[in-house]
């Protein structure tokens, strides 16, 4: 008996040290700096939205969470909510984004997702798994010892705030969500963290610079890949962004 307990425990590590390394090679300060270099609350700059403190959430090609943190020291320096949906808006990216191909932002699935539209639906089709989401003590969520760590927590999020990842040889790597703004802010704040990161190699996208930018719609009826405005000033912060790679 004790020899199958030591090759079951011997298994489950080999396992868990092979979902580890399919993580992006990034550790949780760097990210935690990304993320703090990008908002306003901590020293970056306006996003254009309501400037609140942030969660962000990496996860590995195979949706399994890699690293969860946020902007705030204290659990409610930005909003709780927020954590399962940066880690909701980092699954979707890498559900619909593909290796060496077209990448495809939370945003820009928002439009699709309308009613009469083609991808009416999705985002009822991988839905969270409570248990993983609310799991763990809550000391620990947005630090290197969150509990989502190591889970796949999935779910479909159809608007801004999520990004696929790539590496210099436009391999998909893993995926990028951050929440607690608005989700025309939030957009705006994953694509600086991403820049920062360095996995913005993005190599094909919807959008008229051929990536995987948010679109705006004009005319308050988004459809296809377009996104409602947010009302505040997203939309011009968002034409000062940096130039995926």
């Amino acid at each position: 008996m004790k020899l199958k307990l030591l090759a079951s425990a011997a298994a489950l590590i080999a396992t868990t040290q092979t979902v580890w390394a399919d993580c992006p090679n990034i550790d949780h300060n760097q990210l935690t700096a990304a993320l703090k270099a990008s908002i306003a609350p901590t020293g970056g700059p306006s996003n254009g939205g309501l400037d609140f403190h942030m969660w962000a959430t990496v996860v590995a090609p195979d949706a399994v969470v890699c690293l969860v943190t946020k902007s705030g020291d204290g659990l409610n320096d930005q909003w709780l909510g927020s954590r399962i949906i940066s880690a909701q808006k980092a699954s979707t990216a890498v559900f619909f984004s593909l290796d060496n191909g077209l990448a495809l932002s939370t945003a820009n699935l928002y439009g699709t997702n309308q009613p009469g539209q083609s991808l009416w639906g999705l985002q009822f089709s991988n839905p969270v798994d409570f248990r993983k989401a609310y799991a763990g003590d809550s000391a620990d969520f947005g630090t290197d010892e969150d509990p989502l760590e190591g889970e796949r927590v999935g779910g479909v999020n159809v608007f801004g705030g999520g990004l696929p990842l790539y590496d210099e040889n436009h391999k998909l790597v893993g995926a990028l969500g951050v929440s607690g703004d608005t989700s025309c802010a939030d957009h705006n704040v994953a694509w600086r963290v991403r820049h920062e990161l360095g996995l913005d190699f993005v190599p094909a996208g919807v959008s008229a610079d051929g990536n995987d930018n948010i679109i705006y719609d004009k005319n308050g009826k988004p459809r296809g890949f377009e996104h409602p405005n947010c009302g505040n000033n997203e939309k011009d912060v968002n034409k000062t962004l940096p130039s995926t790679r």
